[in-house]
């Protein structure tokens, strides 16, 4: 009986100088689509919003705007990280690290104890490190061959 086994696109590991040179345009890569999905997406939900004559924004809306912000940031990450091979639990580890940190922030700032300004701030400062570490989860794929 013969049985296939089935491997992450990037399973391949590189020690050395590549592999980390490989690890750093992951991340440089998955800050530029974070950055693409929240102009683009951004830019598309307030122009919409705008053509239908509702008032959206941090002054009256922040804990949705601030989520809103983290979805748009992490759709960009998905497109970009599908279209580049990686797998969906990898995918989905990137997107869940690019929304806690407004799910962890937007009740502080509907309870008053945040402002909402702050807490947008934090989210983005806790984005960074929490993608960074989830990258390192899975050194082996980032680090591996582009696809």
């Amino acid at each position: 009986m013969q049985t296939t086994e089935r491997r992450p696109a990037h399973h391949t590991h590189h020690h050395g100088a590549q592999g980390k040179r490989r690890f750093l345009i992951h991340y440089v890569e998955m800050v530029v689509a974070m950055l693409a999905g929240m102009f683009v997406l951004g830019g598309l939900v307030r122009g919409v919003v705008a053509l239908a004559g509702v008032e959206y924004g941090m002054a009256t809306h922040p804990e949705l705007t601030i989520l809103e912000m983290a979805l748009d940031m992490s759709i960009g990450m998905v497109v970009w990280m599908r279209v580049r091979g990686h797998g969906w639990a990898g995918t989905l580890e990137m997107a869940a690290v690019m929304i806690a940190p407004a799910l962890v922030l937007v009740p502080f700032v509907r309870l008053g104890a945040l402002g909402a300004d702050t807490a947008m701030l934090l989210e983005h400062l806790a984005m960074f490190p929490l993608m960074f570490l989830a990258m390192l989860r899975r050194r082996g794929e980032y680090g591996g061959r582009p696809s």
